[in-house]
């Protein structure tokens, strides 16, 4: 059954179709597939029009804990498929509305970097993570999603919050910083600059491709600017002709859609750093003209090219934190 058909019938049908937005950020945090995330809805809904409401004091409270509980379950069966998964496993990536973007708590929450670091979680410390962190929920209503005690539930969120800011992002950098990387390697891309590309990713920076056994891609992260532009730029090679880079926000922060041949072959998102260069280099740069930041680099590329997972990049997806 699905809800959006039936919004206005009845009070559980307009407070689902009400929270509707929430309940699918909260599933796609949790999970990283929009697909997944859609199914949990489904499930949240018919358990949800069985809920007598004269007993709910607080509806959106109790939809996000079904949803979180139905997450839960989810990501265990999706545990088995990842241990089958041909190549690295990346989020699935979702064409946001300008809103998400505008906020930036949000657009940190779902950015793909961010996705990657909650992979590294116990399904456990994932929901109650991400319900504390990003949805501000509170630790009784954690603990009912859970089956966990309050107590508990805090300690779970004080090692997932050490857990994660070892991992995530050492500064969020502004959109227009990141976007402007993302012009840099595209232009080095598409002319076949090696030193272009050098330029703009971090020594450190890791590229990582999902083909899921569909698409050719490569079967384990690579490391190293070196490495990196070497796999690029003799990737492409000949095909360079047939390349079109096309800037597009995914996830809440900048990216590219990849089209091949005019067809759209992946969508590119990246993490951008600030890799404290010194003062020096910054000044220079900034004399000679370049409103990037000298010490802003690529740290983190993300290239995912299995079309099952390309399914929301044509048309945009609302996400919410309230």
């Amino acid at each position: 059954m699905d809800a959006d058909e039936h919004a206005g019938a009845d009070p559980a049908t307009e407070a689902f179709v009400a929270h509707r937005n929430l309940l699918f950020t909260v599933a796609y945090e949790m999970l990283g597939s929009a697909a997944d995330a859609e199914d949990v809805l489904q499930e949240t809904w018919l358990r949800w029009v069985k809920v007598d409401l004269a007993q709910v004091n607080d509806q959106r409270a109790y939809l996000v804990r079904i949803t979180t509980r139905q997450s839960l379950n989810r990501l265990r069966t999706m545990k088995r498929r990842k241990e089958a998964y041909v190549g690295p496993w990346l989020p699935e990536p979702l064409l946001t509305t300008p809103d998400v973007a505008e906020d930036v708590e949000l657009a940190e929450s779902v950015s793909m970097a961010m996705m990657l670091v909650l992979e590294t979680l116990s399904p456990t410390e994932r929901a109650v993570f991400v319900l504390r962190e990003a949805f501000d929920v509170g630790y009784e209503d954690i603990a009912a999603a859970v089956d966990k005690t309050p107590a508990a539930c805090r300690q779970i969120a004080l090692r997932a919050r050490r857990h994660v800011d070892a991992r995530r992002p050492r500064q969020v950098v502004p959109p227009s910083v990141t976007s402007a990387a993302l012009e840099s390697f595209r232009r080095a891309i598409e002319t076949g600059d090696p030193q272009g590309l050098l330029d703009v990713l971090a020594p450190e920076v890791v590229y990582m491709g999902d083909g899921g056994g569909i698409k050719q891609a490569a079967l384990r992260p690579i490391v190293g600017a070196d490495k990196v532009t070497r796999f690029m730029i003799g990737g492409i090679g000949k095909r360079r002709q047939q390349i079109a880079l096309a800037p597009t926000v995914i996830n809440g922060g900048p990216a590219l859609l990849v089209y091949l041949d005019g067809e759209v072959d992946g969508i590119l998102a990246v993490r951008v750093e600030d890799a404290k260069e010194a003062e020096d280099t910054r000044l220079e740069a900034t004399r000679l003209g370049d409103t990037r930041p000298a010490d802003a680099r690529i740290t983190g590329l993300y290239y995912v090219r299995n079309p099952e997972k390309l399914g929301r990049v044509a048309s945009q997806t609302s996400l919410t934190l309230r």
